[in-house]
């Protein structure tokens, strides 16, 4: 394995969902789902999130755990005029400030001592224009966020908690 990358990320929020809002649902319209907002959750190596829909989804999920940047949360609402858009609509586990997400894809990194691997950028889907407002998607394209697997377990906490 490569040297874990060092990261400065901050952790401002923390998600889980046990149900799924829109996984085989194109064409049929969103399932509201309850997404919780922690201030910890537990990291199980090759499993994903306690307590979230994707925990044992699959062997070597690609998706375990997903991460999304502040400062893009921050330019998408100011580019699309959403003063009233919350992060938690965009589905990902993890909202961290502090670096260019894309620069982690195919790396090992660090987070408050979970080990985790960048495996792809979280795509953005049609339906963030349902969840945000039209033109999410696009705006979105190549800044959706990072998808993770996680390789060694632990805690996270969200930073001030």
């Amino acid at each position: 394995m490569n040297t874990p990358v060092a990261t400065s990320l901050l952790l401002h929020r923390i998600y889980i969902s046990a149900g799924h809002s829109y996984v085989g649902r194109h064409g049929l319209g969103s399932v509201p789902r309850i997404i919780e907002e922690v201030d910890t959750v537990e990291c199980v190596a090759d499993r994903g999130l306690r307590g979230d829909r994707f925990f044992d989804h699959k062997e070597n999920y690609k998706g375990q755990v997903t991460l999304f940047s502040v400062e893009v949360f921050a330019a998408l609402c100011t580019a699309l005029n959403l003063p009233r858009a919350r992060p938690a609509v965009l589905r990902r586990n993890l909202l961290v400030g502090g670096m260019n997400l894309n620069e982690l894809i195919g790396r090992p990194f660090e987070l408050q001592g979970v080990l985790l691997e960048g495996t792809e950028e979280c795509r953005p889907c049609h339906w963030m224009d349902e969840a945000l407002g039209p033109g999410a998607e696009a705006w979105l394209r190549g800044r959706g966020g990072l998808r993770c697997r996680i390789l060694t377990d632990g805690w996270l906490r969200r930073d001030g908690a």
